[in-house]
């Protein structure tokens, strides 16, 4: 008997939550087809069999939460039931049908699991729309449903409206929400505390323990880089203001580099690292997810606003890989789009440095000349570990961060 087992899929995860059986009890798999959908702290992942046999057993239920090394499913291997069977002698016959619904279980695996291959905002996007996945035909990895299927699916359906018709009455019921979904006796309401919710709270709550927390606050003047991004607009070359935050801090923690290192308390170090893998905070459906930027360090302009946009489109359609929201070395959290003036985020442990930009809005500002002028001004919060730097440094790394904002000609001297 063959079992598998919940393994570490991320970096030295503890537990996951089951989601989404592909399989039945009784049902015929082949090596290296999706058995189960379990949710980590940082993605939604499948575990897949190992081997081609029979489901024996389901041994947890969806929806709880288990620990690595905890046995999920078992799977009788098709040559090892043929041997058992043999000594058993059972009748040539029976060997015939054992074979005969193996290969026609192969035909049929698609149809039996293919509705449920979608991640969890897939399924939210499609109950939204009342669409059967059932119906939908999925483009993914492995006949995985994406969200493009579905309103691709969508849009089918309409072209097929040609006349107009009689809504049934299944039509004109009103569609499950969320808060219904979860509606809950007297006079309160509960959502569940599970999946990534839990994971982020577990993650934070590490963070807020382990690390001593300082935020540092910066006001810095958007002036000169609005007129320079819209220089470049004019020449047809368009990169996000992000991606020149990106940039200068690339620069700033080559100089000061106890910003993108982590401390081993155990070993006695500061390991210092060398390459700079930028995390990206992201507001998603499913909650805050960090996607990461690799090597930024060696990243053009153009080429770091391309991948970000690519890696947060990815991020809210749930859509990363492993490898695409691990290894990060510092963080951003670029909150000012959605109207923030100020915050003291938590830091993206084990990393030693997150720093956030906010709202830009214009202010009267007086000069060197002590005019009184009106400037884009935008607040930033550093927040960082006191265990790895004090707050002389953290004052030397943003005002280095500072001076190449409000000088992009200084900045395009250093981008490669």
């Amino acid at each position: 008997m063959v079992e598998v087992k919940l393994h570490d899929i991320g970096e030295g995860m503890t537990e996951g939550d089951i989601l989404t059986y592909f399989v039945k009890e009784g049902d015929y798999v082949k090596e290296d087809q999706p058995l189960v959908e379990v949710q980590t702290e940082k993605m939604v992942a499948e575990l897949t069999s190992p081997v081609k046999g029979k489901v024996k057993r389901i041994l947890i239920e969806p929806e709880k939460t288990i620990s690595v090394g905890t046995t999920v499913i078992t799977i009788e291997e098709e040559g090892a039931a043929v041997s058992r069977a043999s000594k058993q002698d059972v009748t040539q016959q029976e060997v015939v049908q054992t074979q005969h619904a193996l290969k026609t279980d192969e035909a049929s695996i698609s149809i039996a699991t293919s509705h449920t291959k979608a991640a969890p905002y897939t399924r939210k996007i499609a109950r939204e729309h009342n669409v059967n996945l059932e119906f939908v035909q999925g483009t993914g990895r492995r006949g995985r449903i994406t969200v493009e299927d579905v309103y691709r699916y969508i849009e089918n359906e309409k072209e097929l409206e040609a006349e107009p018709f009689q809504p049934q009455l299944s039509q004109l019921k009103e569609p499950v929400t969320e808060k219904k979904k979860y509606l809950a006796q007297d006079d309160f309401e509960v959502i569940p505390f599970k999946g990534r919710r839990k994971q982020i709270a577990k993650k934070m709550t590490t963070s807020l323990y382990t690390i001593p927390h300082v935020a540092h606050f910066e006001e810095v003047d958007m002036t000169n880089l609005l007129n320079y991004r819209k220089e470049l607009k004019e020449l047809d070359v368009s990169i996000s203001i992000a991606a020149f935050f990106i940039k200068a801090l690339s620069i700033s923690l080559g100089k000061y580099r106890v910003f993108n290192a982590k401390l081993d308390e155990d070993k006695g170090i500061i390991k210092l690292e060398q390459a700079i893998h930028m995390g990206l905070a992201t507001d998603t459906e499913e909650g805050l997810i960090v996607p990461v930027l690799r090597n930024v360090e060696k990243k053009s302009l153009r080429h770091i606003h391309d991948e970000m946009k690519q890696l947060t489109k990815k991020a809210q359609e749930n859509k990363l890989a492993l490898h695409e929201m691990t290894g990060s070395t510092f963080t951003i959290s670029n909150v000012g789009p959605m109207g923030s003036i100020g915050a003291t985020p938590i830091i993206n442990y084990p990393e030693t440095g997150l720093m956030a930009f906010h709202k830009t809005k214009k202010m009267p500002v007086v000069n060197k000349q002590d005019e009184i002028v009106i400037r884009s001004m935008m607040n930033i919060t550093m927040t960082f570990d006191h265990r790895v730097a004090d707050g002389g440094t953290v004052v030397a790394f943003t005002n280095d961060f500072k001076a190449l904002i409000e000088n992009p000609k200084l900045l395009t001297l250093e981008l490669v």
